[in-house]
């Protein structure tokens, strides 16, 4: 799961250097920290959360299919050159 997510990920932002999935196991389901740099981050989650939503759909099917729990959160990290 972890790289179709990086493959997804990559494929849609400027920056696939910048892309990282951390995996996190919470409750007894994984949960895949995305972080991508600052600028992407409205690409990830599209008009009105519709492509984060297609993701995150997309992992659900996968992850039902190998009978495993995961969901995506992105972690938004604040770009260095923006003032507080």
């Amino acid at each position: 799961m972890q790289a179709f997510l990086e493959f997804v990920t990559k494929s849609l932002v400027d920056r696939p250097d910048a892309v990282s999935v951390t995996p996190v196991e919470r409750n007894g389901m994984t949960l895949y920290e995305l972080r991508v740099h600052p600028t992407d981050t409205g690409k990830i989650i599209g008009r009105q959360g519709a492509t984060i939503h297609a993701i995150r759909s997309l992992l659900l099917v996968g992850a039902g299919k190998k009978g495993v729990r995961c969901s995506v959160e992105i972690v938004e990290e604040q770009d260095p050159r923006e003032p507080k």
